[in-house]
């Protein structure tokens, strides 16, 4: 039986999956041995997220004295409501920070036989962004400009399953090398970008092996020495490696919104699961090949074991910038290309979207305005957890000993 708490006006909570029959303890006893602790933390977060176990705000109304209890969110990645915030604030301040100009979308994938390299030495995906990256900086600077450069890893596709590819976008020209003029247009190849991308990921396997740092998936055991594997992935260089270049475009919101669909929610919106029953889950996924809608159906704890793996590793940065967008170099470029493209109108203060704005502007009400005497009301405490850290609790909280609401 789903509790009704946890069942949400758009459908199935993603919480009710994890919690219902305890199907996350089930599967977290089943792999414990390999489920990281970035997982137990990301998945016990989802689980106790707006509840009195992460501490709350206390209102009152000066007026009648009525009084709510707002708990506080999980700020997870992981978690749908926490990962859509975050999703909206990531594009309200890149659309105020990125210079108005023509950008690019390119994706870079592997060949599937790959990935399980780097699942299995997830250190590797530190550096495929930086080889991206890379790979568009010295053409620019070879056409005698410096790009702005934002990208993040993707590890997952449409359906969930194990899909490794970088979404990277580029200005389409940039600051001249002497950082005194803006140099407009040019175009990227695709075979070359797709060659270069091929060679340097081929590069990078067969350094780690050559190192002794590669974990060989079961299937390649018998491969032992170098010439073994530097033959092995020869037959890499006939295979299809899909570099795609979308069209270049000056529509800067459409292309920030276009990645920010990729950068920071979670693996699925809790919207396009479609039926659980208890034992299996429907959800839905839009076809990348045929462009129609499709559902898959899967058994509880298999949906779960796609969701998690795709949570990544603790201080794991998914969205980097290179170029003059680069941490570094940004604080003092970005005023120069501000400057070279005449714009002059530049928010440089972030956006945060609390709570109750979310509230207004989804809702079209204020939840601190008294529903009795239409006062708003004040703050009166803050309490916060009482427990040391989630993972202390996670069997607490994996069987569902925490209070729902106030």
């Amino acid at each position: 039986m789903i509790p009704v708490e946890y069942v949400s006006s758009n459908g199935i909570k993603l919480r009710t999956l994890f919690l219902d029959n305890g199907n996350w303890w089930k599967l977290f006893l089943k792999y414990r041995h390999l489920i990281r602790l970035s997982i137990i933390i990301n998945v016990s977060k989802l689980l106790v997220c707006r509840t009195s176990f992460l501490g709350y705000h206390h209102f009152v109304c000066p007026t009648c004295s009525k009084s709510i209890k707002v708990p506080h969110s999980c700020k997870s990645r992981f978690c749908p409501s926490c990962g859509k915030k975050a999703t909206d604030i990531w594009i309200k301040n890149s659309f105020n920070t990125l210079p108005k100009t023509i950008w690019q979308h390119i994706t870079f994938t592997m060949p599937s036989e790959l990935w399980a390299f780097f699942w299995l030495n997830r250190y590797l995906m530190n550096r495929i962004p930086l080889i991206a990256a890379n790979i568009i900086k010295e053409w620019a600077k070879r056409k005698g400009f410096l790009p702005g450069i934002f990208l993040a890893i993707h590890t997952f596709g449409r359906d969930l399953k194990k899909n490794i590819h970088i979404h990277l976008s580029s200005t389409v020209g940039g600051l001249s090398l002497t950082y005194d003029s803006w140099l407009r247009g040019t175009y990227f190849y695709h075979e070359s970008l797709k060659k270069t991308w091929r060679y340097h990921i081929i590069a990078l396997l067969r350094e780690e092996f050559k190192k002794g740092c590669l974990k060989l998936p079961s299937s390649l055991k018998h491969i032992t020495s170098y010439n073994e594997f530097y033959s092995w992935t020869t037959q890499f260089y006939e295979k299809t490696w899909v570099v795609h270049l979308n069209d270049q475009s000056d529509n800067m919101k459409a292309n920030v919104e276009y990645l920010g669909k990729y950068l920071k929610r979670p693996p699925l919106g809790e919207t396009r699961i479609k039926h659980y029953d208890g034992n299996t889950v429907t959800f839905e996924y839009l076809d990348h090949y045929t462009n129609i809608k499709e559902t898959m159906t899967l058994p509880v704890l298999d949906f779960i074991e796609r969701l998690i793996c795709h949570i990544p590793d603790k201080n794991f940065r998914n969205i980097r910038y290179y170029g003059f967008l680069a941490n570094r170099l940004r604080g003092k470029l970005l005023p120069l290309v501000y400057k070279l493209l005449d714009i002059k109108t530049v928010i440089t203060t972030k956006v945060y979207l609390s709570w109750r704005t979310l509230i207004q502007t989804a809702y079209k009400y204020d939840p601190l305005r008294c529903p009795f005497c239409k006062s708003i009301m004040l703050l009166k405490a803050v309490v916060l957890p009482s427990y040391y850290s989630l993972v202390s609790k996670h069997e607490e909280i994996a069987h569902g000993y925490f209070p729902l609401l106030l």
